[in-house]
């Protein structure tokens, strides 16, 4: 069972990977591809990362379960550091939804590993995606994108927002529409119309203030 207290750690935004960090989570994502979730050992991921054991153990207290979650924690960074360069320009609530909505089924569908673990593991992947991992994915894209949401609603609308856009987008991902394509602007757009105007209602009883940028933390 992972340390909690080391869990929470690995969930502050504030966090910063370092270079020996990066060699063994990218050392995980190796490993698991190679052998699968299951099968991969401490001394595995060692070997492949050119990192010690103890040095591992000493960057990772805990063993494989602070390990595998510092990973996904990693992995949530990486998506969203990126989703964020793409989305952070935009000018309005409704450019931020659709924008936030395409890029991140774009990244979704583009990601090689996600799709190699997909096809060998989809178990482990739906349980990632969905039950266990879903309050982790929950929490990190509220830390990225509700300070950008700040301008437009309340901080507690913000974060059901982000929590809906969320889902929105790992439940078309896992189950495709043949009505509905995400990954297109103009097909998003279309999908997201309806709930528009509940927002922009929010949006106009806001009055504009300082906020958090983004990044910053939301609790």
């Amino acid at each position: 069972m992972a340390n909690a207290s080391m869990l929470d750690a690995l969930s502050d935004r504030q966090r910063s990977w370092t270079p020996t960090e990066v060699r063994v989570l990218e050392a995980v994502k190796t490993c698991c591809e190679r052998w699968g979730v299951a099968k991969v050992t401490i001394d595995d991921i060692a070997r492949a990362s050119g990192v010690s054991r103890a040095t591992l153990y000493r960057i990772f207290p805990g063993g494989k379960d602070i390990v595998f979650e510092a990973h996904r924690v990693y992995e949530l960074d990486r998506f969203f550091t990126t989703l964020l360069g793409q989305v952070a320009e935009a000018e309005t609530l409704e450019d931020l939804l659709v924008s936030a909505v395409t890029c991140a089924t774009r990244e979704l569908r583009a990601d090689e590993h996600l799709a190699r673990m997909m096809s060998t593991e989809p178990g482990e992947v739906l349980t990632e995606m969905t039950v266990a991992g879903l309050p982790r994915i929950v929490s990190v894209a509220t830390e990225y994108l509700v300070p950008l949401v700040d301008r437009y609603l309340p901080r507690t609308e913000g974060r059901a927002l982000i929590e809906m856009v969320v889902r929105l987008v790992i439940s078309y991902f896992l189950a495709p529409s043949e009505l509905v394509d995400l990954a297109d602007e103009q097909s998003a757009q279309a999908f997201l119309e309806p709930f528009l105007p509940a927002l922009d209602t929010l949006a106009g009883q806001h009055a504009p203030a300082s906020h958090p940028s983004p990044g910053a933390s939301t609790a």
